[in-house]
């Protein structure tokens, strides 16, 4: 769930670059949780003790654990409970940055101790407090943004991020929100949402290879080539995310919206009379945009 916010974290801090933010996360879907990066998450190791572990087993084939408890630098009882312990995912994300050589294991022990500061994330199980970390996080990233998006405008993007995780995937790192005065559209969907209270424009555009494998995830199947499914499936997305937050507005705020019709925009520029932001959000496989205009 918080590598989401990790990726952008390290993003705004200049940490990392897009490109290696990019690489890291592919190489992430395809690693396993080392047990010295969760020796230094959990506070048992610090990244230099891991540091010389790790050189021991340049020299001598023993796993991780064993040279550790040979050390003193772990228990027995310490190695099993952090192989069954329960860990935020964007570990994951940080070790694959230190085997690219991107951070070092000390980098990652400083910055990983300022995030959680930063972002209030003090319990190490995270389960217990999820929804209140989720909005503690959300709530820091809108005001790194530093965008003043309105209440009805948080909660549409709030919504985008649940609903990315629910039917695409967690494996995405939100970028920065900008002012958007124009877009160059590739593939895009758009809405216009009506309302007595204030009416706004949605606008989800992607390239055709992010929106094969954008579709891929969505409808559950494999798609090869750019058609009418995968554009049916970008639709659709935003058809029912829209939906689902013109529902919480009428729940919530008593405030009745309505959906007009899907239109389209293919490689063309958009031009934005009224406050426009762009909201981009990079997955493995590719960079999606979501755009909102109020009207």
């Amino acid at each position: 769930m918080y590598t989401q916010f990790f990726g952008n974290y390290l993003l705004s801090n200049g940490y990392i670059t897009k490109e290696q933010l990019f690489t890291a996360m592919k190489k992430q879907l395809k690693s396993h949780m080392k047990l010295g990066t969760l020796a230094i998450h959990a506070g048992y190791m610090t990244a230099s003790e891991v540091d010389r572990i790790v050189i021991l087993q340049t020299h001598e084939d023993k796993k991780f654990g064993e040279l550790a408890i040979e050390e003193g630098y772990l228990t027995q009882e310490q190695v099993i409970e952090l192989l069954e312990s329960q860990t935020p995912d964007f570990l994951l994300l940080g070790q694959a940055l230190c085997d690219d050589g991107v951070l070092s294991n000390t980098d990652l022990e400083n910055i990983i101790a300022d995030y959680r500061s930063q972002n209030e994330l003090y319990e190490l199980d995270f389960s217990d407090s999820m929804q209140q970390n989720i909005q503690n996080l959300f709530d820091h990233f809108l005001v790194i943004a530093e965008k003043p998006i309105n209440e009805s405008g948080k909660m549409y993007m709030e919504l985008l991020f649940n609903n990315l995780i629910r039917f695409i995937g967690e494996d995405f790192t939100p970028l920065t929100i900008s002012e958007c005065k124009e877009f160059p559209t590739k593939h895009c969907t758009y809405q216009k949402l009506t309302g007595d209270d204030g009416s706004f424009i949605a606008y989800l555009d992607m390239d055709e290879e992010t929106a094969i494998h954008f579709a891929s995830r969505y409808a559950g199947e494999q798609f090869t080539e750019f058609d009418e499914y995968v554009e049916a499936s970008m639709d659709d997305f935003l058809n029912l995310h829209n939906g689902l937050f013109a529902v919480n507005m009428s729940n919530d705020n008593s405030q009745e919206l309505e959906l007009n019709a899907l239109e389209h925009s293919v490689d063309s520029i958009l031009t934005f009379e009224h406050t426009a932001y762009e909201f981009p959000v990079l997955f493995p496989f590719g960079t999606i945009y979501m755009i909102v205009q109020f009207l």
